[in-house]
């Protein structure tokens, strides 16, 4: 789980205000988060397939967002990836 300041803190450093948590920078941060968290338990829980399941779940949406980030705007999609250290 995500605590709340650690969610506060992706929102201030990714949206474009204090309460701006429906930019898909936001969600692509809060997902990133919690695909890095779900992955660690999925390290020490290898049988745990519901996890498992709800991490694929959570990379597709990412990837979905990224997607419409790259057809609106490419800039936009540059800086999240580069902050994020999604690719290479």
């Amino acid at each position: 789980m995500i605590s709340k300041e650690e969610k506060q803190g992706l929102i201030t450093q990714f949206g474009k205000g204090a309460s701006d948590t429906g930019t898909a920078e936001v969600q692509i941060a809060i997902f990133s988060k919690r695909i890095s968290e779900l992955t660690g338990h999925l390290q020490k829980h290898p049988k745990d397939h519901s996890t498992r399941r709800g991490l694929i779940k959570l990379v597709g949406k990412r990837r979905r967002l990224l997607n419409y980030l790259i057809e609106k705007d490419i800039e936009r999609y540059r800086k999240v990836i580069s902050e994020l250290g999604i690719r290479k």
